[in-house]
C-alpha cells in the first residue's frame, strides 16, 4: 500500500506522483488510448508495496507417498493499492476533493468511446512517478474506496482519503515469453510551444514518419492542432512500426 505525504515520507516532493487516466485500446492492441486526464498527487506516497504471486499445479499422485512435484505454471500480474491523501482544508469552499474523487470513481465506468467502438471497457490507467520505473505498469482500477474525513461549512468535503486498487494489463514485449507478463516502457511527453508530432517522433524514434503512431495511440484526429500543456503518450518504441 502507498500512503500519502502525512508524516514523513517524499510528501510534497518537487517530482509528483500521477496517475495517467486512458481510453481503453480499441482492437486487440494492449498500449492504452487517448489520454482522459491526468490525476495528479497532492502528496506523493510516503511508501509503495507491490504485490505479485507466481502460478503452481500440483497434481495428486497416489504413487508417490510425499507428492509429486509441483508445476510452474507463470507468473501472475502485479498488483498495488495506492493510498491516496486529498486535502484542500486551506480552502474550506473549494470542491477540489469532491472533483478528484469522482475522477478516481470514474475509472472503473465504462467510456463512452469503448461503447461507440463496440469494445465496452473502463479507462485504462498508468502510474508513474518520476524515474520509479518499477512501479509504472499498465493496469485497470479494480476498485475505489473514499472516506472523507472534514467537511467544509456547506457540507462538501475537504479531505479525503482514497483506497485504489490496480491491477496490471500484461503485454508482450519484443523477443520476450508472452506468458511473462512483462510490459513494453511508455512515456508520457507534456507539449510545449514549438512541438509537432513530427518533431516528437523524430526525438523518441529517430523517424518523423511515426508521428501516426502517437496520433493513433493518444486519438488525434488533427495532428496540426497540438495545443501546450496537453500530456500525449509516447509507444514503446518496439510498438511502432516505420
Amino acid at each position: 500500500m502507498a500512503k500519502g505525504g502525512r508524516g514523513g515520507g517524499a510528501g510534497k516532493s518537487l517530482v509528483r506522483a500521477t496517475l495517467a487516466i486512458h481510453e481503453p485500446p480499441v482492437g486487440t492492441s494492449t498500449t492504452p488510448g487517448g489520454l482522459i486526464k491526468s490525476f495528479g498527487f497532492d502528496f506523493n506516497p510516503a511508501q509503495l508495496s507491490l504485490g505479485r504471486r507466481a502460478q503452481w499445479k500440483v497434481t495428486p499422485t497416489a504413487a508417490v507417498r510425499d507428492g509429486s512435484v509441483p508445476e510452474f505454471m507463470g507468473p501472475e500480474p502485479r498488483e498495488m493499492t495506492v493510498e491516496i491523501f486529498l486535502d484542500s482544508s486551506d480552502e474550506p469552499g473549494s470542491n477540489t476533493v469532491l472533483k478528484k474523487v469522482e475522477s478516481l470513481l470514474e475509472c472503473c465506468e465504462v467510456t463512452s468511446k469503448s461503447i461507440a467502438a463496440k469494445q465496452p471497457s473502463p479507462p485504462w490507467v498508468v502510474f508513474q512517478w518520476g524515474s520509479f520505473s518499477t512501479a509504472r505498469f499498465t493496469s485497470y482500477v479494480s476498485s475505489v474506496e473514499a472516506n472523507y474525513s472534514l467537511f467544509g461549512t456547506t457540507g462538501v468535503p475537504i479531505r479525503a482519503v482514497c483506497q485504489v486498487r490496480l491491477h496490471e494489463i500484461p503485454s508482450k514485449t519484443k523477443g520476450q515469453n508472452p506468458t511473462s507478463g512483462a510490459l513494453t516502457a511508455q512515456r508520457v511527453h507534456r507539449v510545449v510551444a514549438g512541438d509537432s508530432l513530427q518533431s516528437l517522433a523524430w526525438r523518441e524514434y529517430g523517424e518523423a514518419s511515426a508521428w501516426r503512431a502517437i496520433a493513433e495511440a493518444n486519438g488525434i484526429d488533427d495532428p496540426g492542432r497540438l495545443p501546450s500543456g496537453v500530456e500525449l503518450v509516447l509507444p514503446a518504441a518496439e510498438e511502432v512500426r516505420f
